[in-house]
């Protein structure tokens, strides 16, 4: 039976047990439900006389008919906009399936705020216990631990500082590409992914030089790939930007690299969820939408988007952001967007209102194409100067950029207890630096959390319970999944026998090497009674073909077939040799 429809049923049987052991919940809407208020609510606009009911209704909710089907929605206001659609339960599960993996399988935080987009009444409860069924999450799920040390590095601009780092798919090429290139901006957590041949100094300057073109050179630049490896890339780098400063972490030292090693886990968690959800390995063509996935997933550090914290608006994925799926189905020419679009609200409103307030966007790209002529072309003397919004006679300016404008035209911004008139590019450019600004009080907030981080306690398993086995890294690729899922079958002095599908595992397990699942997906029944190794249960589990990590210890140059790196045909790592002259590299 597929994954999925097993996950789905067992979502819904127990969905089914919390609904009836707990108290009513408005939150929640059963299908009849769902059509019954549908109905009340349409009578509620209707009654020439209304009740306390009707008002109560039309309070919290509405109905809007889109391409011919009836949703019930949030009312909208004048303060916000946005259509929030009301979930039954019948699609409580796909629609909670779907933004799982449109955000890389991400956790519950991420979920939630991608689902306050765009629905009204997923609650968290819902979104937990779907979490807790998704078996490929608790494959990548980190282990528990004692205990974090760090100390944050912090900075309150973009381009401070950025980080870079590379990931080794040596063991599972896709074609000519065997590295994975991973830049992070240290304050806004903005991610670009590049597929890398080679890891040659060359290589990765050619790559960063294209993120440079377009987001820009950062300050300082940190890799902790080694001293050499750094020294090539500024002189691949000095003579384009001389002023540029590059620092690198302690070499094999990734606490002073943390933020980009976390990043580097996430990715390599999100190309194993999209090379199972897509069943391909080749992980190059899916760099694009990973790194999408990345930047508009929801960072609890920052406490907002990368995409977010770096342009000052929420990402836009054409009608998907506004329509759900089976409403935009149909939608293939402007005249089919017209008709969805003139019925976005309710009858009595005018449909051709409603469409002119769509193009809002289309009205704002004309102004900034008004306001950048005003910038380049100013007027001369004895003309007059026109507002840059309205285009009509005005003996205002912008408080920052001087531009004319009326001040009905636009809003004005608050700073320090005073108003000023800023015009629409001003306004843009001080949303982004507040959103900045929250960014750098939210990783503060979060270093000190880190620091108050005390022990985790380990409680005793019990039998039949399933576990996650962390799988060493030499025993796994890196596009493969984090951890094994075992059941224990007996324990012993407190050391625990563990079986998997494939068979007993040989090692026996203190607590501390595995974590217990909340729910169970390993049966006792379903361990066959073989004795098999970690290794061996990891290979046929994983996607790409296992393990296939390689490390020498060399003391010469890597120069001859006694180098096991350069007899096998790949590249020497950072945990290969001390950092001494290598021609492997």
């Amino acid at each position: 039976m597929d994954v999925v429809v097993v996950m789905k049923k067992k979502f819904y049987d127990e969905l089914k047990l919390i609904r009836d052991s707990s108290a009513k919940n408005c939150v929640s809407l059963s299908d009849d439900r769902y059509l019954e208020l549908i109905d009340d609510v349409k009578s509620a606009k209707s009654a020439a006389k209304k009740e306390n009911r009707h008002y109560w209704l039309l309070k919290r909710y509405d109905v809007m008919c889109i391409a011919g089907k009836t949703k019930l929605i949030y009312p909208v206001t004048e303060a916000d906009k946005s259509v929030k659609f009301y979930a039954a339960d019948g699609e409580l599960f796909d629609i909670l399936h779907k933004t799982h993996v449109s955000v890389g399988h991400g956790g519950r935080d991420r979920m939630m705020k991608e689902l306050q987009k765009q629905y009204k009444n997923v609650a968290r409860p819902a979104v937990e216990l779907y979490l807790q069924f998704c078996e490929a999450c608790e494959k990548k799920r980190k282990g528990m631990k004692k205990g974090v040390v760090v100390k944050p590095l912090l900075f309150s601009e973009f381009n401070s500082r950025a980080q870079v780092d590379l990931i080794d798919f040596q063991s599972q090429p896709d074609g000519v590409f065997r590295f994975v290139l991973v830049y992070q901006d240290h304050l806004t957590k903005f991610v670009n992914l590049k597929a890398l041949q080679r890891k040659r100094a060359k290589a990765v300057a050619d790559k960063l030089i294209d993120i440079f073109t377009f987001m820009g050179a950062p300050s300082v630049l940190q890799s902790d790939n080694g001293r050499e490896f750094v020294n090539r890339i500024i002189e691949n780098l000095k003579q384009i930007w001389p002023e540029l400063v590059i620092v690198h972490g302690k070499p094999r030292h990734s606490q002073s690299q943390g933020s980009v090693e976390r990043a580097n886990g996430d990715v390599k968690n999100m190309i194993y969820t999209w090379m199972t959800e897509n069943k391909t390995t080749q992980w190059s063509k899916g760099l694009r939408f990973i790194q999408l996935m990345k930047n508009r997933a929801f960072h609890s550090g920052i406490n907002r988007t990368p995409y977010e914290a770096l342009f000052g608006c929420k990402l836009k994925l054409g009608l998907s952001t506004s329509f759900p799926s089976d409403v935009i189905g149909g939608v293939a020419s402007e005249e089919d967007l017209e008709d969805v679009l003139s019925s976005r609200f309710s009858d009595d409103e005018s449909p051709n209102n409603t469409y002119d307030e769509s193009r809002n966007d289309t009205q704002q790209e004309f102004h900034h194409d008004i306001e950048n002529a005003v910038h380049n072309d100013a007027p001369t003397s004895g003309e007059e100067e026109l507002c840059c919004v309205c285009l009509k006679g005005t003996v205002e300016t912008c408080h920052q950029c001087r531009l004319p404008l009326h001040s009905t035209c636009v809003p004005t911004f608050e700073r320090g207890g005073n108003s000023f008139s800023l015009c629409t590019l001003c306004i843009k450019r001080e949303i982004c630096m507040s959103e900045r600004s929250s960014a750098k009080e939210n990783l503060e907030h979060q270093a000190k959390k880190m620091r108050m981080n005390s022990d985790i306690k380990f409680p005793p398993a019990n039998v039949g319970d399933t576990v996650r086995v962390p799988v060493p890294d030499v025993d796994k690729g890196p596009g493969d999944a984090r951890n094994i899922l075992a059941v224990v079958l007996e324990e012993t002095d407190g050391f625990y026998k563990l079986g998997t599908k494939d068979g007993v595992l040989r090692q026996l397990y203190a607590r501390s090497q595995f974590t217990v699942c909340r729910r169970k997906f390993v049966d006792i029944e379903d361990v066959p009674q073989q004795k098999v190794a970690l290794r061996s249960v990891a290979t046929s589990q994983a996607i790409g073909g296992g393990q296939g990590f390689m490390k020498c210890m060399c003391k010469g140059k890597c120069q001859n077939s006694r180098c096991c790196c350069l007899k096998k045909g790949v590249l020497c790592n950072s945990r290969c040799h001390n950092s001494l002259s290598c021609c492997n590299k």
